[in-house]
């Protein structure tokens, strides 16, 4: 198989490890960096939620992505797509504050 079909699993501690271990928190293939969703653990703390609310816990979320990217030799600069996961809409407001500051003028899509 040529090298650019060839994949490359990421892991660091800076960001929470997988959970029961069945996944990886990112994989490069090609020249591509996918990466699995964060939650807003604290990897200093494995296994609890970061304090605060929503705000603190979108920070937390993109803090470990960043992370991960970095481990990947990547950065949030580069990211294209993005999936966001709430509970409750009333959240949103909040969540999107927290979120804005982090892309510059490059947002990534979002779903």
């Amino acid at each position: 198989m040529p090298s650019s079909h060839t994949k490359q699993v990421i892991s660091t501690d800076q960001a929470p490890a997988p959970r029961k271990g069945l996944y990886s928190q990112a994989i490069i293939a090609g020249n591509l960096v996918f990466c699995s969703g964060q939650t807003p653990v604290d990897p200093k703390t494995p296994g609890q939620l970061s304090d605060g609310g929503i705000r603190e816990h979108t920070q937390q979320c993109i803090a470990n992505l960043e992370a991960v990217l970095h481990a990947a030799g990547s950065d949030l600069s580069k990211v294209v797509k993005v999936n966001v996961y709430i509970t409750d809409m009333n959240d949103f407001a909040a969540m999107n504050e927290a979120y804005q500051g982090h892309w510059g003028s490059g947002l990534p899509t979002r779903t």
